[in-house]
């Protein structure tokens, strides 16, 4: 079944942008029960409050009431939104912005999207909130442990082509780590493995097969028992550098996962004096859209 074209899309709130469901036929006599059948996250009395408040709406953005029928073949919008949020006391710093692109030095601790715990103490909500830009969207991720350099397409039209050299593995990445040192292993070396998700879903594993993953390491300095490492990969699988770190010996300083899980992602409370050492650095390409060289450089430090 086709989707119904879009005939209105409601500005953003508060930085977040409104979220749109289509809406099937089906056996829903109001739209509330649609809603609590197909987004069960948010409670019925929780879709019943948001829509006497208007928060709820039609494709022309008029706010749809909690007696509102299903209307199959219809659009709703809706924004995303949490009761209670923990707040990252952390700021992120945008370090260049022009037509085309948004780089951003994200601290410790700051999700890049909208995910679970977190909508507005996310890196591409707090910016869109600052720049006013609507159509700000990542081009990549980093973990949110991880500290270092983001970069957003800000015109729709051009987000595939800067995807695409993620994609295709022709940006040229560097982060740097905080580790324990391992004289015996010699450096620099290329680590190539393949990596799979582990049996617990936010943790990752290398397995026998086919490497797909690669990181080139190299020390920096050693200081006592640890290391600043410079690391380069090549390939970007979830938590790609973490796992190769752990499986050369080499944990990164702060790392909750690897190479024992000291608590899952759902935690409570996070030490913000403890964060992840590692750092993405530096990122360099040439532009799609322009043909410039671009090279990006964080100025964060790691402790």
């Amino acid at each position: 079944m086709s989707r119904p074209p879009h005939r209105h899309q409601p500005p953003m709130v508060e930085g977040v942008s409104a979220s749109c469901v289509a809406l099937p036929h089906g056996p829903w006599p109001r739209l509330i029960d649609f809603l609590a059948e197909r987004l069960p996250k948010v409670s019925q009395d929780e879709w019943h409050q948001r829509m006497a408040q208007g928060r709820v709406l039609d494709e022309d953005g008029v706010p749809l009431p909690p007696e509102a029928p299903c209307r199959g073949g219809t659009r709703v919008y809706y924004y995303r939104e949490l009761e209670a949020e923990p707040i990252v006391p952390f700021e992120e710093e945008v370090l260049y912005q022009d037509a085309h692109l948004l780089v951003a030095d994200k601290p410790h601790f700051l999700p890049v999207t909208p995910s679970g715990r977190y909508v507005q103490q996310t890196l591409l909500v707090r910016l869109k909130r600052r720049t006013g830009i609507e159509t700000l969207s990542p081009i990549h991720r980093i973990d949110r442990e991880t500290a270092g350099l983001v970069v957003f397409s800000v015109r729709p039209q051009d987000r595939g082509a800067y995807q695409a050299l993620f994609r295709e593995q022709v940006v040229d990445k560097v982060y740097e780590a905080i580790a324990p040192l391992r004289p015996e292993l010699p450096l620099p070396a290329m680590h190539r493995s393949r990596i799979e998700a582990d049996e617990q879903f936010f943790r990752q594993r290398e397995v026998a097969g086919e490497p797909n993953s690669e990181t080139a390491i190299e020390l920096i300095e050693a200081r006592g028992a640890l290391g600043l490492y410079r690391l380069r990969p090549r390939s970007g699988k979830t938590h790609q550098l973490r796992v190769h770190m752990n499986a050369l010996g080499r944990p990164i300083v702060g790392d909750l996962f690897y190479p024992e899980v000291v608590h899952g992602p759902g935690h409570a409370q996070d030490d913000w004096h403890r964060p992840l050492q590692l750092l993405a650095r530096t990122l360099s390409f040439t532009d799609p859209i322009t043909g410039l060289p671009r090279h990006f450089e964080s100025r964060r430090q790691l402790a």
